[in-house]
């Protein structure tokens, strides 16, 4: 049991420093909409005229010294508010929070269909290695995730919103489940095959274990050392997976939500660069951060729950 200990701290990582994490990548990303080339105030104005755009920038409090502006905007990030958008002049916290449902449902909807299928699809494989089931698990696995989002969300909006007609090819509609399937499914392939590739590994790793042996060597049934030592150690693994996948695809889903026309955090954010509106872009990147941050403290949370030997230091 102490090599079981040992090999699970090694395995569970410490809490993030969420406050440095967060402070670094906002002076990251304020840094770099600053020094680019281009800005709002010209794609703004259809005059040329100098004096126009000092009067724009003057308004926007962009010809402001760098160091103040960050200063002013991490005074700002402490009451909780982001700013306003230079294009449309309403506050990032309510654009952000009108485009935060359908996101946080396209991402759940992904992540469930990845775990319901790709973890016992994996968990099969292992109790089986070199047969049929796992075979064909580990061609869909690799499949899974060499197959490009973009690619694959036209290929299911041509087969299932042209061809066959049993879905809509694109938008939020009303939130229901049919506009939600098909950008779910191609956000969820790559968890899916990453989830069963993981699930396999970490079983067929565990099931050569001392303390799987020692069980079975003590008459225990095959049915209770899955149970009780295999899921149970494997969980661990599996979680580091799922809550890694869970923040990643906040980030991913900004190519399915522009490509479904899906009104999401994405494609917030996605319009955002283009218009060069930088305080919707802080805004969209921060909450991403913010919540890969979150999802991971939930996981981490969650080790003490499955498993009371692991603790931090």
């Amino acid at each position: 049991m102490e090599g079981e200990r040992k090999s699970l701290d090694a395995l569970v990582p410490a809490p993030p420093s969420t406050i440095p994490t967060v402070l670094a990548v906002v002076l990251l990303v304020f840094v770099l909409f600053s020094v680019v080339p281009g800005s709002i105030v010209s794609s703004m104005s259809d005059d040329s005229d100098p004096q126009i755009e000092l009067r724009m920038k003057k308004q926007l409090g962009l010809d402001d010294p760098l160091y103040w502006r960050f200063g002013a905007y991490i005074a700002k990030l402490a009451t909780g508010d982001f700013g306003t958008s230079f294009r449309t002049r309403e506050p990032v916290t309510a654009m952000i929070a009108k485009r935060a449902w359908p996101t946080l449902q396209l991402i759940f909807a992904a992540m469930t269909f990845a775990i319901l299928i790709g973890v016992p699809l994996g968990f099969i494989a292992a109790l089986k290695p070199g047969g049929i089931v796992d075979t064909l698990a580990m061609v869909l696995a690799v499949s899974g995730l060499s197959i490009a989002k973009f690619w694959l969300g036209l290929v299911l909006m041509y087969l299932f919103a042209l061809k066959l007609g049993w879905l809509p090819s694109f938008g939020y509609g009303d939130g229901g489940l049919k506009y939600l399937l098909l950008p779910a499914v191609t956000l969820g392939v790559s968890p899916m095959a990453l989830f069963a590739r993981t699930t396999r590994a970490a079983v067929l790793e565990i099931m050569t274990a001392d303390f799987v042996r020692t069980a079975r060597s003590k008459g225990m049934s095959e049915t209770r050392v899955v149970k009780w030592h295999v899921m149970r150690n494997a969980l661990v693994i599996i979680l580091t997976t799922v809550g890694l996948q869970f923040g990643g695809l906040m980030g991913q889903a900004v190519v399915v939500e522009k490509l479904f026309s899906w009104p999401g955090i994405g494609s917030l954010l996605v319009d955002s660069v283009l218009q060069r509106d930088i305080p919707a872009v802080q805004g969209s990147i921060l909450v991403v951060v913010l919540a890969f941050l979150a999802i991971n403290l939930l996981i981490d949370v969650l080790y003490g729950v499955i498993d009371p030997r692991i603790r931090y230091a």
